[in-house]
């Protein structure tokens, strides 16, 4: 499958329009790119060990191992720069005892992050019985330790056909026709996913366990650094508005932006971001594909 769009930026010739108008750059499961800069990765990885960073990693502090290690097995250095930071959302403190109290037929995880608050209240429930469902691998990873110790009292069974909101909506099983679903979600999540399943009879409960925020200070050398690098690997809307909120003054930064899908890479062009990558099927592998194709355009011009 082809890029949706071409990878060469607009020339200093052409006119102001189609200089202005972002490029959003779909990876596909094969595309031509893919196998120009195959034949060129030897070169490409076999330096970046000994370069300088060439990827900017913005999740919390702590987070981005996966990340970085994934990134390394190909030669590319990252530059640690978290944007934003998780807290506290409203509903968390009542989490355990409605886990406690009402019995549902699944508990819904969209991110990484929901699982962690979830599983922590959770355990302060007594570790009930539950059905997950999640939005795709990189949110079902955590729950793979527990998984292991829980007696099958938590029990991972279903993750849609694509790794997004909408579609987790649209496959969810419903067994019967009174279904109960709980949602915990971050405070700045759409409204996509109650919506969805409320229209096929599911009965939701949305808790806002957790929120994300920009941090509070960002170190002025590192993010000197971070502007001249290459790639700004992104996992959410909030991290990229977090990045465009650093750069705003900068009208001429143009380097590429890679999301870990096509939602944070919507809002990346709304935000009008010019050069923004992402997977067609979110989740690490495909992101860690975006990134070295963003890194190969970068490369070639």
């Amino acid at each position: 499958m082809a890029s949706l769009c071409a990878l060469s930026p607009p020339s200093t010739s052409a006119s102001a329009s189609s200089s202005s108008r972002p490029q959003l750059h779909r990876r596909g499961f094969l595309s031509t790119f893919r196998i120009r800069a195959s034949s060129s990765s030897s070169s490409l990885d076999s330096s970046a060990s000994t370069s300088s960073p060439r990827v900017v990693v913005t999740r919390e502090r702590g987070k981005n191992g996966k990340l970085i290690n994934a990134l390394a097995k190909h030669g590319i250095n990252c530059l640690e720069l978290p944007l934003v930071q998780h807290t506290h959302g409203p509903d968390r403190d009542m989490l355990s005892s409605v886990i406690s109290d009402t019995a549902f037929d699944w508990i819904v995880i969209t991110s990484p992050e929901a699982g962690s608050v979830f599983l922590e209240a959770w355990k302060a429930a007594g570790t009930p019985n539950v059905n997950v469902g999640v939005v795709g691998a990189g949110t079902a990873s955590v729950f793979e330790d527990v998984k292991q110790f829980s007696q099958q009292s938590l029990n991972v069974a279903f993750a849609p056909s694509k790794a997004t909101g909408k579609v987790l909506a649209s496959e969810l099983p419903k067994n019967g026709k009174r279904c109960r679903v709980l949602y915990p979600a971050s405070a700045k999540a759409s409204n996509e996913i109650e919506e969805g399943l409320s229209s096929r009879g599911f009965e939701v409960t949305r808790l806002n366990t957790y929120t994300t925020v920009p941090v509070q200070h960002v170190d002025p050398v590192l993010l000197k650094q971070a502007l001249s690098t290459p790639v700004v690997a992104v996992a959410s809307p909030s991290a990229v508005r977090a990045w465009v909120k650093l750069i705003l003054e900068l009208k001429r930064w143009n380097n590429s932006v890679a999301c870990i899908g096509e939602t944070t890479a919507l809002a990346g062009k709304r935000l009008g971001l010019q050069n923004v990558y992402y997977p067609a099927q979110p989740g690490l592998e495909g992101w860690v594909d975006s990134i070295r194709e963003a890194l190969g355009a970068h490369d070639n011009f």
